[in-house]
């Protein structure tokens, strides 16, 4: 990387954006005045300021804000957003205001082959996707299996009734530690650009949903039996512990792509990319204990 090169990183008040940021600084060893973090948020950022971080506001809402923002970075990050109907609108701005501020290398945060995906929000992905192949700018694709950090959104329920209800039969999901995928991102960031590139960061196991809860259940001391059940089932659910259908329907898309296969793939280029090993799941089991089981 030319040591001049400023490094932006949106979204950096989010838990993966403050991770990449803390990667630049302590594991790629960028100074921080080369260190561009935004966000809606910029009090949130005090931290990296204190740390000699440039701060500064980017509203994927605002483009004037996010033209300000981008403007003397050459590489940045964009970190998908969680405004699920609105990401594409909202990533484009951000590509757009890239481009015109001189950006010259972009990585974007995207999800496994979001071409075939049954995911709900899967479509975003790869608008996102079709428009950074057709910029101008040098782009890496970062397509990131899902967070083993999820799991702690139905662990609490499964220990406390010792069910878990699945529509993802015996599909098997190859997800990774956040901390990883940040790691990840950090070091692409610092690589030397080649074009259009994809990676797809997985973890180094695959597995399924009575695997993963075995696995839990062993970590927190108690039983977890997997009651199967239909994607309209899910989405019933959802619906009845009072979220809104789409909320529904999305819970049931993951379960539908793991169960198709789709969330199944073990690549190495997580390896290539950073030179180690992911987190193994029962490792972070274990680490990740108190998150989940009290």
């Amino acid at each position: 990387m030319a040591t001049s090169d400023k490094i932006l990183v949106t979204g950096a008040s989010g838990h993966l954006g403050r991770l990449v940021v803390q990667h630049l600084l302590d594991t790629e060893k960028v100074p921080a005045q080369q260190i561009i973090a935004t966000s809606r948020k910029v009090e949130a950022l005090a931290d990296l300021k204190a740390r000699g971080v440039d701060v500064r506001m980017a509203d994927f809402a605002q483009p004037d804000s996010l033209v300000a923002a981008f403007t003397g970075a050459q590489r940045a990050l964009l970190i998908s957003t969680d405004e699920i109907g609105k990401r594409l609108e909202s990533h484009k701005r951000a590509i757009d205001a890239a481009q015109a501020a001189g950006v010259a290398y972009m990585v974007y945060t995207s999800m496994p082959k979001p071409q075939d995906s049954l995911v709900s929000f899967a479509p975003e992905h790869l608008g996102t996707e079709q428009l950074l192949q057709t910029s101008p700018m040098q782009v890496t694709i970062l397509r990131n299996s899902w967070y083993f950090e999820n799991v702690l959104l139905s662990a609490g329920q499964w220990l406390a009734t010792g069910q878990a209800h699945s529509a993802a039969g015996d599909g098997k999901l190859s997800h990774i530690a956040r901390e990883d995928l940040a790691r990840a991102a950090a070091a692409a960031l610092v690589a030397e650009p080649a074009g259009k590139k994809i990676l797809t960061l997985t973890g180094s196991e695959a597995f399924t949903i009575a695997e993963i809860t075995n696995l839990v259940g062993a970590a927190a001391g108690k039983a977890i039996e997997v009651i199967p059940v239909s994607t309209a089932d899910v989405v019933a659910g959802v619906v009845q512990a009072g979220m809104p259908e789409p909320v529904g329907e999305m819970f049931a898309s993951f379960d539908a792509n793991i169960q198709a296969g789709l969330f199944a793939e073990i690549t190495d280029d997580f390896v290539e990319l950073t030179g180690r090993e992911p987190m193994r799941f029962a490792d972070w089991l274990v680490v990740n204990k108190a998150a989940f089981a009290g």
